[in-house]
């Protein structure tokens, strides 16, 4: 059911519409290299096919998987032989930086005209040399209105689908196939194919109900490629729907990350939203956050989904404040660039007997010999004298902090002249 020519292509409507690159590159007859990037089952493979018979000239394909320089060796060479060849070249993010540049020459020429695949984001797997050469195009996961015209398709074309059986698909069972392959054409078609050859017919009708359509197609496809680049954008989603403050969302997310199963990055985010988004206004957010990763490791599946819910509707629920971020940061910054000068005289080691002698220590004072714990001293080297890098948000406990913090600046300012 692979679509032959453009026009046949199912969705991707922000490449193909009239007006949209693809169109443009088809009505000008112009095909330049294209860098094509997205999950499985979208589209790559068939808009690389589709273009070539679209522009009538030679296709090859290579799986960068399984092929070597030598495979494209001999490309190049029919290509001369030819004129310009369409070199569809999947999963390019497999070929070495090597086997990556040799094909610059010939893009650069107009005799290949790549059209790469990955899954991968280019930005990060593919040669910089490559991608400059290369018009870069995201697809998308097709929605599931798209995958039922698919399927619609199929069950109707005697040539290359299954219209030469007798089959009668209810609606539940269409729009089961649909939201079960999680975006995934070529998942759906295959459940729908083994659902139609697997199933007996009744009064000459092949009748495929939802309780079959289930049978063929049990679980959503969800990506769960620790590596890849959705999942660090599910990681990313999660995170930002913490920050946020959107339960529904987070919640959402956390569904999908349990069941791609990297639980050490969902942990990890979770550690790290209770430090860099809660922080100061509500501390011990940490330490809840352990005990329930503590709690789900000592539980397992399933029943570790109750903490991990818990605790991520609680993140959400707490006051935000990223005041130790932006301290740390500032901090950070003015070690990298600035000259600081010395630590203080009397901060420095005095536990050694000649400290006296250089002046080490001497006119330290002990704070917890001052009422409150107090007393008006200059820590900050003198090159830094009244900086301050962190800004209290007053939101939650740092309330409390961001007046302790002001009354301790304004005694330590009296120390601290600029």
């Amino acid at each position: 059911m692979r679509p032959r020519t453009i026009d046949e292509v199912i969705g991707q409507r922000h490449l193909l519409d009239p007006g949209r690159f693809i169109y443009r590159m088809i009505k000008a007859n112009r095909p330049v290299s294209i860098l094509l990037y997205g999950p499985p089952g979208t589209g790559k493979t068939t808009i690389a096919n589709a273009l070539a018979n679209t522009l009538k000239l030679p296709f090859a394909e290579l799986n960068a998987v399984d092929a070597g320089l030598k495979d494209v060796e001999q490309i190049v060479a029919d290509a001369k032989m030819q004129g310009q060849t369409i070199l569809f070249l999947d999963e390019i993010h497999r070929f070495n930086k090597k086997q990556q540049d040799y094909l610059l020459p010939f893009t650069e020429s107009g005799l290949i005209t790549l059209v790469a695949a990955t899954t991968a984001n280019p930005f990060h797997d593919v040669n910089p040399a490559v991608r400059s050469r290369c018009q870069i195009l995201e697809l998308k996961s097709l929605e599931p209105e798209d995958i039922e015209l698919g399927i619609q398709r199929a069950l109707v074309d005697v040539e290359r689908g299954l219209g030469s059986y007798p089959v009668e698909m209810e609606q539940p069972a269409l729009a089961h196939f649909a939201q079960a392959s999680g975006g995934d054409m070529r998942k759906a078609l295959g459940a729908v194919e083994i659902a139609v050859l697997s199933t007996d017919e009744d009064d000459g009708v092949i009748r495929i109900t939802e309780d079959i359509a289930v049978e063929c197609l049990q679980k959503k496809s969800l990506a769960s490629d620790k590596d890849g680049d959705g999942h660090y954008d599910l990681l990313s989603a999660f995170h930002k729907s913490l920050r946020g403050s959107d339960v529904d969302a987070a919640l959402h997310y956390l569904a999908r990350l349990i069941q791609s199963g990297d639980l050490i990055g969902l942990t990890r985010r979770i550690l790290c939203v209770a430090d860099e988004d809660i922080g100061l206004a509500f501390p011990a957010a940490t330490s809840h956050v352990i005990a329930a990763i503590e709690s789900a490791e000592r539980l397992g599946f399933p029943e570790a989904m109750l903490p991990l819910g818990k605790i991520v509707m609680e993140l959400c629920l707490l006051p935000k404040s990223n005041s130790v971020t932006t301290a740390v940061g500032n901090a950070m910054r003015d070690v990298e660039t600035k000259h600081f000068g010395d630590i203080p005289l009397h901060l420095k080691d005095a536990h050694y007997a000649s400290a006296k002698k250089l002046g080490r220590g001497v006119e330290y004072k002990y704070p917890h010999d001052y009422p409150e714990g107090l007393v008006e001293q200059q820590y900050l080297p003198k090159a830094l004298a009244g900086t301050q890098y962190y800004h209290p948000k007053g939101l939650g406990q740092e309330k409390q902090f961001a007046e302790r913090y002001a009354y301790i600046r304004k005694g330590n300012a009296k120390a601290n002249p600029k």
